[in-house]
């Protein structure tokens, strides 16, 4: 598991053996279950998440109770609310395990700490929040500009994966879709 974190960061930033053992020292490992709730609207966001292996979605639940699916994040992403996390305010979303998954936990404080005790960190943390931002400006300009089956197209170009690995329901939620226009896209592709 740590090479796969190792490996991780040294995309974007070298580490030295001491340099790692120090970023590994802040990190904490969970192992959940499919279906199990790393954290629930409502509730405190202690942690940003590494996914080593599993699948997680998180989702927001409108004032009339419909599902609304934001992002999925598997392996080699990064995942939260990460408006409660950064805020440390509540939950506005949830995060839940789609299949059996293994993180890494990163709090708050120890965010700051390899921030602050490893530029090479504060670097690496950086980039992964630009890339973010960019995907984040890619889905909302796919929901203003392109049809549903555009976006369909798009998240098949993209994440191929996902297509295999999450039930349809929420594929069609995460395309701003009903399940019947999902499986008309996915004959016509």
């Amino acid at each position: 598991m740590q090479e796969k974190l190792r490996l991780h960061i040294e995309k974007i930033v070298l580490l030295t053996d001491e340099e790692f053992a120090f970023v590994h020292s802040h990190f904490t490992v969970k192992s959940l279950r499919k279906k199990e709730f790393l954290f629930q609207t409502g509730e405190s966001v202690r942690y940003s998440y590494f996914v080593v292996s599993g699948l997680l979605t998180l989702m927001y639940h409108d004032d009339s109770g419909k599902q609304h699916i934001v992002s999925f994040a598997m392996e080699d992403w990064w995942e939260s609310d990460f408006e409660a996390y950064f805020t440390r305010t509540k939950a506005g979303m949830s995060l839940q395990c789609l299949e059996d998954t293994e993180v890494y936990c990163l709090t708050l404080e120890n965010y700051q700490k390899l921030c602050a005790g490893l530029q090479k960190m504060e670097h690496f943390f950086l980039q992964k929040a630009n890339g973010g931002h960019i995907g984040s400006q890619r889905r909302i300009l796919s929901f203003l500009t392109s049809n549903a089956k555009q976006r369909y197209e798009q998240l098949l170009q993209r994440y191929p994966a996902l297509l295999q690995r999450v039930p349809k329901t929420l594929l069609a939620s995460y395309l701003g879709v009903s399940r019947e226009t999902l499986s008309r896209l996915g004959h016509t592709s």
